[in-house]
């Protein structure tokens, strides 16, 4: 088993009546800046392959739908993304992580469940969450993420690992080239 450096950050956001009720799109706040989430399996379960297919599936489902995923990474007994929520039009305010994560653990334990035949909890209640906000920040943990299955040794390459999603993009921190 790898060893793993566990971190909880929260921030202190406050909404107003009229940043909700207002027509114009919601300013950026930190709900809106990259999440690192991990969440464990409950009495850290190892998951068998075809459990971690459908939890990737889980974590790409809603990308650029309540989320903008950056990466994702199913480890055998836990997983790492990377994701900005997004705003929900409807709503007029950014889908909360809470929400999200609720989502993906929900659609994953029902799934896994139903396929061993049984009921009850495949994830640890909480899941740990830290706010980037700075390119940095960004890149070191994707590159983290990334790298994860390599340092447990599960792979040489973070290409080669299954139960990984990376989509390449710029960094949104990168400032803008002058024209």
């Amino acid at each position: 088993m790898c060893a793993r450096h566990r971190q909880r950050q929260s921030a202190a956001i406050t909404i107003r009546p009229d940043d909700v009720l207002s027509s114009q799109p919601a300013a950026p706040s930190t709900r809106q800046l990259p999440h690192f989430v991990t969440f464990v399996t409950k009495n850290r379960w190892i998951m068998p392959e075809w459990a971690r297919e459908l939890v990737l599936g889980c974590c790409i489902h809603d990308h650029r739908i309540r989320y903008d995923l950056h990466v994702a990474v199913v480890m055998p007994d836990h997983v790492h993304v990377i994701l900005i929520p997004t705003i929900d039009d409807e709503r007029r305010s950014v889908v909360p992580l809470p929400e999200i994560m609720k989502a993906i653990k929900g659609a994953s334990s029902h799934q896994i469940n139903h396929r061993l035949g049984r009921h009850g909890s495949i994830w640890q209640e909480e899941s740990f969450d830290r706010v980037l906000r700075s390119s940095e920040k960004l890149d070191e943990k994707i590159v983290y993420i990334l790298q994860n299955p390599v340092r447990c040794g599960l792979v040489r390459e973070w290409h080669e690992y299954s139960w990984i999603w990376y989509r390449e993009r710029e960094n949104p921190y990168t400032p803008s080239q002058p024209t």
